[in-house]
């Protein structure tokens, strides 16, 4: 597509993007802006200046999320809502989350620039902590707007011992008005969200955006093995209770059980180990370590959940450990609005894209949204489908075509 024939206004957006980037940049092109950190504070606050100069009413609710409103013609119409998320991993990129957060915006503040007045209210949405880097459990926000949220989870600690009720109050919010943020059920009537793949499926069919179809229900564990600490030096090897010995063999089992069907879309990961007492010369006594188990048919999931927790009982029995299993996240396959993607699809065609239609293996605020309206999700090609890494990388083309879509996309659904 001709840049010249981009409704939105792709200077503006690339210069928003590179100067989200600078707040908790590490390196060159690395990001680290913790949910509910001083630089995530620091990045809500520049957010929101850009929602209300885009003509966005915008708050800062008691959740930590960034929401921005642009009233319709009915004002008690159930809003179409637009987001992501602007929190990172501790070693992440720029473009993950924070482009859907800011097309979000160019779409909205091209609508006021075009002088078009949706029939419902639109609002853009920077949900809080949808990564769950720093607590061990995403989705914060979203699922709060919607009154989901489990007990214990402002309990939750970071690596430092600080609660997120404890961060939340840091960031300005009170976990005692937590209803004052909620959505009464039905006041949302669809959500979009923009976002890069993370994955190498729209590099490999050279396509620069696609239409999701769907998100793969994700299965978060925490696994804690003990087992005895004794001396590296004077204990047998048959006679010890090594507990990282029995994590490491249930490590290398997920990875072999999600292996197994090459032509399935399973994928299985280890991605946080913590070892007690952590000594060179003490044989290891306790092990906690994250199990993330993703599939978009949920039979099979649960098949390798099943074997895997076989293999972990049998594992501790031969090595004399006892162990916990504690369930974080467990979803199921949520898939996308079909009138959703039919808007998507003639959109496409507007501005010249065969956008083809894939699956989301990562969880979005989407996923949470899922269970509240009718969505839809568009992706933009990344560099060697590299995310939550640095090295993460999208061309403004690529972001711009993506966000023209979007804003064609909430344009149909806004006006009738």
């Amino acid at each position: 597509m001709p840049e010249q024939t981009l409704t939105i206004n792709k200077t503006r957006l690339e210069e928003r993007i590179h100067k989200l980037a600078e707040i908790g940049r590490i390196g060159e092109t690395g990001v680290s802006r913790l949910a509910l950190s001083k630089e995530d504070k620091q990045a809500v606050e520049i957010v929101k200046g850009w929602m209300e100069e885009a003509g966005l009413a915008a708050r800062i609710d008691h959740f930590g999320n960034l929401i921005g409103r642009l009233e319709g013609k009915k004002a008690e119409a159930p809003v179409l809502m637009l987001g992501s998320h602007i929190d990172s991993q501790p070693y992440g990129g720029r473009f993950d989350g924070v482009i859907g957060v800011l097309g979000a915006i160019e779409a909205v503040q091209t609508l006021q620039e075009n002088s078009v007045i949706p029939d419902m209210p639109i609002e853009v949405a920077a949900f809080c902590d949808e990564e769950g880097a720093r607590f061990n459990k995403g989705l914060f926000g979203v699922r709060g707007i919607l009154g989901k949220l489990e007990e214990g989870e402002l309990d939750r600690k970071d690596k430092n011992g600080i609660t997120r009720r404890d961060a939340l109050l840091s960031f300005g919010c009170d976990p005692e008005r937590f209803k004052e943020s909620e959505y009464a059920p039905g006041s949302i009537s669809a959500y979009l969200e923009l976002h890069i793949e993370q994955g190498p499926v729209l590099e490999a069919k050279d396509a620069p955006v696609g239409i999701v179809t769907g998100i793969s229900g994700p299965l978060w564990l925490t696994v804690e093995l003990e087992g005895f600490a004794g001396h590296a030096g004077s204990v047998p090897m048959h006679m010890r209770q090594d507990a990282l010995v029995g994590a490491a063999k249930v490590i290398v089992a997920l990875n072999d059980l999600a292996s197994e069907d090459p032509s399935a879309p399973t994928v299985g990961t280890v991605g946080s180990l913590k070892v007690f007492p952590d000594s060179r010369n003490i044989i290891p006594e306790k092990v906690m370590f994250t199990v993330d188990l993703r599939d978009i048919q949920m039979e099979r999931r649960n098949i390798i959940e099943n074997q895997l927790r076989k293999r972990l009982h049998l594992i501790c029995e031969d090595h004399g450990l006892t162990y916990t299993v504690s369930e974080d996240t467990n979803s199921e396959p949520r898939y996308c609005s079909e009138d959703i993607m039919k808007t998507m699809r003639a959109a496409s065609k507007e501005i010249g894209l065969n956008a083809p239609e894939l699956m989301s293996g990562p969880f979005h605020d989407a996923l949470a949204m899922s269970y509240e309206c009718d969505y839809g999700m568009i992706f933009v090609r990344c560099k060697d489908g590299i995310s939550h890494n640095p090295k993460e990388f999208s061309t403004m083309e690529d972001i711009s075509l993506g966000t023209e879509l979007l804003y064609r996309t909430a344009l149909k659904l806004a006006v009738k």
